[in-house]
């Protein structure tokens, strides 16, 4: 089966943040994520980053990473960083310095996203997922036909 990525930020740089010791969060985590990671044997936590961070650097950051070929490589280590490690990818020096360990040229990278050459590629990246893929939840999964949006339950995710 062939995976292809599509961006979609959960909170543009123009909304706000969410603050992960809020009850919404806490909450979805405990009963949503939580369960279906450990069922899938995925090590993941609720990042201690408050608020949370805009991620539209790190999604341009994606985009030089596609220009390199190492796009699945990047995706995987931004969420390690966030996810497992509690990085914040919304922050250019430790964006580059996942770069430089993805051996992604550190210094082309950090210029590319200083002077946001990807910004224009990522907001089509964007408009494609939102207006052609119909992509408004993460996660969205489409198989064929099929279609699963949202935290599946366990017999969804099974099904798929």
């Amino acid at each position: 089966m062939t995976i292809k990525w599509m961006p979609h930020e959960l909170r543009q740089d123009t909304q706000p943040s969410l603050r992960p010791d809020r009850e919404y969060l806490e909450r979805v985590w405990r009963h949503s994520i939580y369960p279906m990671a450990e069922r899938l044997g995925i090590r993941i936590k609720l990042p201690n980053i408050s608020p949370q961070p805009h991620t539209g650097l790190a999604f341009e950051g994606y985009q030089y990473a596609l220009s390199q070929r190492q796009g699945p490589a990047y995706t995987h280590r931004m969420f390690t960083a966030f996810f497992q490690e509690e990085r914040n990818i919304g922050e250019l020096s430790v964006l580059t310095e996942m770069a430089e360990e993805l051996r992604l040229g550190p210094l082309d990278f950090k210029h590319g996203l200083e002077s946001r050459k990807y910004r224009e590629r990522h907001r089509q990246a964007l408009r494609h997922a939102q207006e052609e893929m119909h992509i408004t939840v993460v996660p969205t999964v489409l198989r064929g036909s099929h279609r699963l949006e949202g935290l599946p339950s366990l017999h969804n995710f099974d099904y798929f």
